[in-house]
This record gives structure tokens, C-alpha cells and sequence, in this order.
């Protein structure tokens, strides 16, 4: 059969070739009017204009296809999930110019918008704008596209080369190297065909007006020779025409003829501008309708904007079919590899991020998320760990991956449960009540002798521990505490009131075992793990964080640990390390053991903003905000060097839950909010910067409608005042002490005098940590007491803000300045030693 299926499709080859067999010659692909195209970003919309640096990645994904490579405009290009070409790179050869320019050595800017990202190239002679984009609405067996905008002095000769690849995503298999075809069209351009052994699979690569370039006769002594797009520019003809890089599939037989790969690409061809203009119309509308944050912090605001951009590019339309769409945990160039970094399906990437999802309003997404779970749960109830692409094409069921976290499942009940209490859907939960009741019963029918769902199921966060892996983590053990309360919100919203109060009952018991067995009296933390015969692993870590997460888990002795987390023992200065680095087996640069995630960063910020510690909640959260500008510039990475500030090698550079804890400790944290849309109840308990006079958060999701949110500060309070549709029924409360509703506007008190740290910014690359940290604020009715660290024989800067006038200000600890209307300089000297110091300062205030 095999050697029958050979000759049928060498025959087809020849019919296609030979002259007693011709075709009339397919038609030419055409440029298109440069005015085909925006190049001008609305000016509401965000943009990152910045030099390319060529070593930095860069990501544009969308529901059907990708680009991912380098700031030096190298790159692979996708069509999930294919992997159609890689090392996409340019030369140019000018007129009466003897010396051959590589182009991607002239990258010198980069601007990212969220439909679009474009490098430019600049030489003295020409001007070169790659513009790429993933179609939010792609055609079938599309899914990028690259846009190539010249303008020159001179004519020229470009040549595009690149390796032909035609790999599926891993774990699927993939069929032998490539055959490349070159397949002439009128007018002395063409096409190649990517075919494999088998005629049902193969891609099409097109360049209007293009001609190929090395293409080695099948008699030629085998050697690799890289494909090649040939156009000739002319400025006079060209220079204002577009040059699209047209990629499509053929997945049938019947569709991968030359002729039919022909009419797919026309058609692509002839609705780039369209699906142009509809990326940046879904992007618009995006920013336009989902939660905006107004602050006086302009970096911020954009970085949560991008947060949202992120995740939503993180959408993928799972394969084959596209009948279901789900997040992604994210992507960077795959290399030699078949794997661009974790481009597929995780259950916990995205519950941790639909919290972010739900608290900007993205139902739709977030449905859609819980509905792909459902329809991968294990008959007995477990939540899947990860589902690659390709999964159904292999038997994904064979490999260790599907079921291998145990996380999964609590977190579904208690995303599910936040799902509930922002959105009030309370239809939605009746009707897939059974898929929650099974996660509930699996997580509830595994557990310990101390009634914990444990690690016997799956790894709960780390995958590798020294010297063992545990029986128990503090991590898994917080999520099921909150799973447990979350399950009897849900029980209670779909009338199984039983169920409910056993859940609560058990939330409240577990919350008592967790402070009876986690809790280390000695060392003033929590330990790590819990082992079957009672003994702990007490390495501080910083996973007991995760229980502040839903806000009513509260561990009684958490000062301490508090301390800790903010200091340099965990928080660099730019992100939070997962294991303190005086850890016997603290590794810097490992996955578990001392690197830096953004996630648990955002952990860390919440967890501090909670617990009444705002400068340490804000350092963190504006760290994994920076890092929206650091490296694949509108997102934020997966882990960093613990030691020094570099992003590790095979960091996925655009990573879901990273973008997702920007928005979390922005609204959790420092904005304070929870919702009970089916009460009508919305909690703000607001701890912002001492800088700011106001601020808004606008379309804040709240049941089926939004409401706007606006802080003025007026004195020693916040005034905080609802409108929108959703306002008219609404009742705001707050859980900061002394808050009142004064008719519609919230007050809320103030100390009389606040900090800021000026100037939240990463430091330089390759930088250690060199930043003041905040260990601890304590007030009092007159005063403030910091504790702060630094490098020893360091000076420190900090501002006072008066919120009452004529004010008396003493300080110690610290140098006072003079008044500046209602702010003071307070200077800080650390004093001489080896690493971080420690100094108290207290400010005290009287009228």
C-alpha cells in the first residue's frame, strides 16, 4: 500500500509538470497599495516604541497561528499547529553597490501595538518595515501573516531566506523532511509547495512578484540549502506598495494541489486588508469595553492595559477542527525544537489566570475555559494538568502529562466559585453542577489522615524537590482550604444548602489543621511541607502565600513570614524568589529552587497587600509591571534568574499567568476589590500610593452589566463614588476600618501622613539586587514605624505625605527635610556591613 500510495502521488507530479499535461499558468499574486493598512495606532490604544535589541524575543500570536523569534526581525512562523518555516532572514543587494547589507544586522526599532508588531530596519540607502500579525479571524488553514513596507534610493535586490520546516507541535510525529516545490504563476513570479511523504499535508509560501532563489535539482548531491524569496524593488514602482509573506496549509489531499494551494493564497491575498482592520477593531473594542485603570501612574495603567492585550492574545482555537477555543499557557520561538514554549493547553495556568479574566469582565473567555476542562475531565472527577495541540493526534492518554498536577482540581472550584461571585451566572454554574460536584468529590475523596487533599495525586507545585518530593505541600493543602469554602458558595448559589454548610464546615476545619500543623514556632514560618508521619519540611518557601489568595483564609502568624518574604532573603528587584537564598539547595538559576515567576510575585503582592503591608504589596506588583517592558515588550515573561537580574534561557517570554498578575494585584490587592454581584454587594478596601490625589477604574465588570469606580482623596480619606449602569442597585462597603456610606460615596480613613517609595523601576540587566525593601509598616493613631533593609554604608530616599495640614513631623531613624506644601524628604542611612542592614525609622506626628 505504501509503495502504491508513492507512485500515485509521483504520477500526480509528473501530470502536473509534463508538457502533455499543462495547465494554464495560475495567476499572479499582486502587492498591495500601501494604503491597505493603518500605520498610525489610535491614539487610545497602548504602543511600545523602543531600540531592537537582537537577543530579545518577541511574540505574536493569535487564535490560529504565530511569529515568534527576535528583535533582529528573525522569526518561525505557525499555523497551529504547524510549523511552517523558521530563521526567516533578509540581504539586500543595491544598485552601484558592491557589498551585500544583512538586513536583520540593521534592526533599529521595534513598535508593538496589540494587533500588530513591527521591526525597522534602517540603512543609509533604504528603509524596511516588517509588520506582523496573527488574524483574530483568520480563514481556515491560515493564520499569519508577514508585511513587508520598502522604501530605498536606490534599486535593490532583496532576498528573504529561510529553512522550510512543515514540524507539527510536539507531541506529534511529523513526516519526514521537506520537498520543497517551486509552482510558476503569470507574469514570471510563482509560489513554493512544502510537500511531505504523503500528499494530504502540505504548505504554501508566497511573495508577490518574487522569483525563487536556491532550489537544488533533485540530481544534485544532497546538501541543505536554505529557501529563497528573490524581489527585485524598484523605488520608483514599489515604493508605496505592501509585500505580504502569504502562508496557508493544504490538510486534504484534495486541497493540496497546486491549484488549490493557488486559490487559497489569492483569497488570503485578497483579504489581508480585512483581517488587518478586524485584528485592530477586536483589539479596539477590547480596550474599550474591558476594565481600564486611570491612575496618575501612566506606566502602570499601560502595563495593565497590556496585561489584558497578553492574555487575550493567549486564545487559541484548539486543533483540529477549531471548534473549541481555550488560554494557552504561552509561546517563544521553539529553536530547533517542536515545542514554542508551552503553546498548548494547561489546567492551572489558566484557572490562576481566569481571576484576572474574571475581574476585567471576560466571561466569554472564562466560560469558554471552564468548558474545555469539562470536556477533558477524567471519568472520576480530576481536572486536567495539560492537553498539548496536538493531543488528538497522538495517544495523549499514554503519556504522563493529561492528570500529572493535582492543583488543577481545586482550582477549577474555586475559579468557578470567583466566576460565580463577579459575573452572578448563577445559570451557568447549575448547568455544568455536575462536573463541579465530581471535582469536588475527587478532591475530597483523596486526602490524608488529617483530611487534606494531598500530593498522592499529582505533583502540587514543584516537580522536583531536594531531598524528596513531599506528601503534602502548603500550597495544596491553602487551595483546598479555599476550595472547600469556595464549594460551599456554589453549593449554597444552586440550592444545595447540605452540601454547603458540610463545605463550609470543613473550610473552617481545615483552616484550624493547617495553623495546627504548618505553623513552626522555632523558625516563626510556615513549613513547606506535611508528612504522613507528622514531621515537616520547614524550608521557607513562598508558597504559604497562596492562602491569602481568596481573602478569608488568614494564617494567625503570618508577621513573620511577611517580613521575610520582603526582604532580600526572597525579593529581588524584580520579582520573588520561590525558596529563600540561604536554602542549603538554593540554586538561582533552577526551576524550583530559587528562581524568580512573576506568578509568585503576584502571590506575594496580594498576600502583602492583605495583610495591611501596601509599600511591600506595591514593590512587587510594580516589578511584574515593569517587566511588561523588559524583554517581549507588551508581555511578561516566565521566570528569571534569582541572582541576577536576567531572564533564564528557556523562559517562555510571552507566559499567561505572568501577564495575569498584573491585573489580579491591581484590583485584589491594591484597589481591594470583591465582588457579590448576586447580593449587590461590591467591596473596595483601596491602598494606594500616597502619591496619588485620584484615580478611576472604569467598566469594572459587576453581574451583567459595569460600573465606574472613582477615588478622590480629600483629606484624610478616599471618596469613592459609583456610576454606570450598574450603580443604580449597588451597595459598596468596605472591610478597611472606620469605612462608612455617606448616601452614594464611600468614605474611607486615612492615616495622617503615608509613604511612597519613589521610583519603582528594574534595574539594568545583569544587575543584583540592590534596592531598599520594606519589611514592615505598623501605625498607630500618631505615628508610623518602618522597618527597612539596604546594603550596608547605603542611602535611601523616601517621601512623607501629610493628608491633614499643620501637621508637626518629628523623625528617627531618619533625616527630615523641609516642608514642600504637604510633603517632607525623609532620608535614610544605613548603616556599615556586609549585605542587606537593617534600620527602624519612626515618624511621629502630632497637630
Amino acid at each position: 500500500m505504501l509503495r502504491k500510495a508513492l507512485s500515485l502521488w509521483i504520477l500526480i507530479l509528473l501530470a502536473a509538470t509534463s508538457p502533455a499535461f499543462a495547465q494554464p499558468a495560475l495567476s499572479a499574486l499582486q502587492p498591495l497599495p500601501a494604503s491597505s493598512i493603518a500605520t498610525r495606532g489610535a491614539a487610545d490604544a497602548p504602543r511600545i516604541d523602543a531600540l531592537a535589541i537582537p537577543s530579545h524575543p518577541l511574540s505574536v500570536v493569535g487564535p490560529r497561528g504565530a511569529l515568534l523569534g527576535f528583535q533582529d526581525g528573525s522569526y518561525e512562523a505557525w499555523v497551529f499547529p504547524w510549523k511552517l518555516l523558521a530563521n526567516m532572514r533578509i540581504t539586500v543587494r543595491m544598485q552601484g553597490y558592491p557589498v551585500p547589507i544583512d538586513v536583520n544586522g540593521q534592526a533599529s526599532g521595534i513598535r508593538v501595538r496589540p494587533w500588530a508588531t513591527t521591526i525597522t530596519y534602517s540603512h543609509a540607502n533604504f528603509t524596511i518595515r516588517q509588520i506582523m500579525l496573527a488574524p483574530q479571524h483568520a480563514a481556515d488553514d491560515s493564520g499569519a501573516i508577514v508585511l513587508y513596507q520598502i522604501e530605498a534610493v536606490r534599486p535593490m535586490t532583496l532576498t528573504f531566506s529561510f529553512d522550510p520546516k512543515m514540524q507539527r507541535m510536539w507531541p506529534a510525529p511529523s513526516d519526514g523532511p521537506v520537498s520543497p516545490e517551486w509552482v510558476p504563476t503569470a507574469g514570471g513570479s510563482g509560489f513554493y509547495i512544502l510537500h511531505l511523504n504523503f500528499p494530504q499535508h502540505t504548505a504554501a509560501l508566497a511573495l508577490p512578484t518574487a522569483r525563487p532563489g536556491i532550489l537544488a535539482p533533485y540530481q544534485e548531491r544532497a546538501k541543505y540549502w536554505p529557501l529563497q524569496f528573490v524581489l527585485r524593488f524598484d523605488p520608483k514602482r514599489d515604493a508605496h506598495r505592501l509585500f505580504p509573506l502569504l502562508m496557508v496549509l493544504g490538510q486534504r489531499t484534495a486541497g493540496s494541489s497546486p491549484a488549490a494551494l493557488a486559490r487559497k493564497l489569492a483569497a488570503l491575498d485578497g483579504a489581508v486588508r480585512q483581517e488587518y482592520r478586524a485584528t485592530r477593531r477586536h483589539f479596539r473594542h477590547l480596550l474599550a469595553t474591558r476594565t481600564r485603570l486611570m491612575s496618575p501612574d501612566a506606566r502602570l495603567n499601560a502595563a495593565f492595559a497590556w496585561a489584558e492585550v497578553a492574555i487575550d492574545q493567549l486564545r487559541v482555537e484548539a486543533t483540529p477542527g477549531h471548534r473549541e477555543e481555550a488560554l494557552t499557557a504561552g509561546f517563544v520561538n521553539s529553536g530547533d525544537s517542536a515545542r514554542p514554549g508551552f503553546g498548548w493547553f494547561f489546567g492551572r495556568d489558566a484557572l490562576w489566570t481566569l481571576y484576572a479574566v474574571d475581574s476585567d469582565g471576560d466571561f466569554r473567555t472564562a466560560r469558554h475555559e471552564f468548558e474545555f476542562l469539562f470536556a477533558r475531565q477524567r471519568a472520576d472527577g480530576k481536572i486536567m494538568h495539560e492537553y498539548a495541540q496536538t493531543a488528538a493526534l497522538v495517544d495523549w492518554g499514554a503519556l504522563p502529562y493529561e492528570y500529572a498536577a493535582a492543583d488543577s482540581t481545586p482550582l477549577l472550584i474555586m475559579a468557578a466559585a470567583d466566576y460565580l461571585h463577579v459575573s452572578g451566572d448563577r445559570a451557568f454554574i447549575a448547568a455544568h453542577w455536575a462536573n463541579i460536584a465530581k471535582a469536588w468529590h475527587f478532591e475530597t475523596m483523596h486526602v490524608s489522615t488529617d483530611g487534606f487533599f494531598n500530593n498522592s495525586q499529582g505533583t502540587g507545585w514543584v516537580e522536583s524537590w531536594v531531598p524528596r518530593m513531599p506528601e503534602q505541600e502548603i500550597y495544596l493543602a491553602a487551595l483546598d482550604q479555599q476550595a472547600s469554602a469556595a464549594m460551599a458558595d456554589l453549593a449554597r448559589a444552586t440550592g444545595h444548602e447540605d452540601l454547603a454548610s458540610a463545605a463550609r464546615a470543613r473550610a473552617q476545619r481545615l483552616a484550624r489543621v493547617l495553623q495546627r500543623e504548618y505553623y513552626e514556632p522555632r523558625l516563626r514560618f510556615y513549613a513547606f511541607s506535611h508528612n504522613a508521619d507528622g514531621s515537616v519540611d520547614p524550608t521557607p518557601t513562598i508558597f504559604p502565600s497562596v492562602a491569602f489568595w481568596d481573602g478569608d483564609l488568614r494564617l494567625a502568624a503570618d508577621g513573620p513570614m511577611l517580613r521575610r518574604w520582603a526582604s532580600s532573603e526572597f525579593s529581588t528587584d524584580w520579582g520573588a524568589r520561590d525558596v529563600g537564598d540561604h536554602v542549603s539547595f538554593y540554586d538561582p538559576i533552577s526551576y524550583h529552587q530559587g528562581s524568580v515567576w512573576p506568578l509568585f510575585t503576584g502571590w506575594l503582592s496580594v498576600a502583602e497587600y492583605r495583610a495591611g503591608q501596601p509599600l511591600a504589596g506595591e514593590a512587587a506588583l510594580m516589578q511584574n509591571a515593569n517587566l511588561t517592558f523588559a524583554q517581549d515588550l507588551g508581555s511578561v515573561t516566565e521566570l528569571l534568574s534569582g541572582h541576577y537580574f536576567q531572564v533564564l534561557g528557556r523562559s517562555t517570554a510571552h507566559q499567561l499567568w505572568s501577564s495575569a498578575m498584573v491585573i489580579s494585584p491591581v484590583l485584589r490587592g491594591m484597589f481591594g476589590l470583591r465582588w457579590d454581584a448576586a447580593g449587590r454587594v461590591l467591596s473596595v478596601t483601596p491602598q494606594l500610593p500616597a502619591t496619588w490625589r485620584h484615580a478611576v477604574l472604569r467598566h469594572v465588570p459587576f453581574g451583567d452589566s459595569t460600573v465606574t469606580l472613582s477615588f478622590t482623596r480629600s483629606g484624610a480619606q478616599w471618596l469613592v463614588a459609583a456610576s454606570g449602569k450598574a450603580a443604580a442597585d449597588l451597595h459598596l462597603e468596605s472591610r478597611a476600618r472606620g469605612a462608612k456610606l455617606v448616601g452614594d460615596t464611600l468614605h474611607i480613613p486615612l492615616p495622617a501622613v503615608e509613604i511612597s517609595i519613589p521610583h519603582h523601576r528594574l534595574p539594568q540587566f545583569g544587575a543584583t539586587t540592590r534596592q531598599m525593601k520594606v519589611l514592615d509598616e505598623q501605625y498607630t493613631n500618631d505615628g508610623l514605624t518602618l522597618e527597612l533593609a539596604a546594603p550596608g554604608g547605603t542611602r535611601a530616599t523616601l517621601e512623607a505625605h501629610a493628608n491633614l495640614a499643620g501637621l508637626n513631623l518629628r523623625a528617627s531613624g531618619a533625616a527630615l527635610g523641609p516642608p514642600d506644601g504637604s510633603d517632607r524628604l525623609l532620608t535614610v542611612s544605613f548603616p556599615p556591613g556586609a549585605g542587606y542592614v537593617e534600620r527602624a525609622v519612626r515618624l511621629a506626628w502630632s497637630p
